[in-house]
Order: structure tokens, then sequence, then C-alpha cells
């Protein structure tokens, strides 16, 4: 249920965007980075999306979205890689990974309008 109050605020941010363009800008296309570790499931995120979005510029949006998975920085090396199941264990020297930030953004990273009459 957390994904609703996530895509209300995507909904708000591409509605001003859009109006900043112009009403006759019509939203085609959402593109959203969500970090795997923030738990927001892509059918909750679209459902919300196209519920939320009614009666907004982003009503019949299609929303796009790319998954980042989340990434350890080694204490050792200061290599960057994905954790193996029940590991913290680098593979590329054998050090302890720490956690990062990686795996848990959640942005807008583009939208699409279409091209609006001349």
């Amino acid at each position: 249920m957390h994904e609703a109050s996530a895509i209300e605020s995507v909904v708000k941010i591409v509605s001003e965007e859009a109006e900043k363009l112009g009403a006759a800008g019509r939203v085609r296309k959402v593109h959203l980075v969500v970090g795997e570790a923030t738990g927001h499931l892509e059918e909750a995120l679209v459902f919300y999306f196209d519920a939320l979005g009614k009666g907004s510029a982003a009503e019949g949006a299609v929303l796009d979205v790319t998954y980042i998975k989340p990434q350890l920085r080694c204490s050792s090396c200061q290599k960057l890689f994905e954790r193996k199941r029940f590991s913290f264990e680098c593979p590329f020297c054998g050090g302890q990974g720490q956690s990062t930030k990686i795996g848990s953004e959640f942005y807008i990273d583009s939208i699409e309008i279409e091209d609006m009459p001349g």
C-alpha cells in the first residue's frame, strides 16, 4: 500500500511539469527508476498510477519502471557488487561488503509528452 503515496507524488510532479509546458501537451509515458530495496512492486505502481492519474495530465500515460539492484561496497577493495544470498563477502577479494544507497532509488527519470500542435 506504500506504493499509493509514492505514486501520488509522481502524478503530482508529472501534472505540474505538463502544466508548465501548456495544457495541450498530453503525457504519453513516465520513466520511473526504482531501487529493489524499496519493496515497491511494479504491478502495484502501475495500478496506482492508472487509478490516481485519472483526471490529471498523467491519465492514459504508460508507466515504465526500471529497477536497480542493491549493491554493496567492499570495505577492502572498494568495488561495488551485488550481494549473494546469505553472504556479504566480496566476490573480488573476499572482503566484507558494506551497505550503500544503491538499490533504494525512487525518482522520475523522464517524462514523454506528445508534441503540441503548432
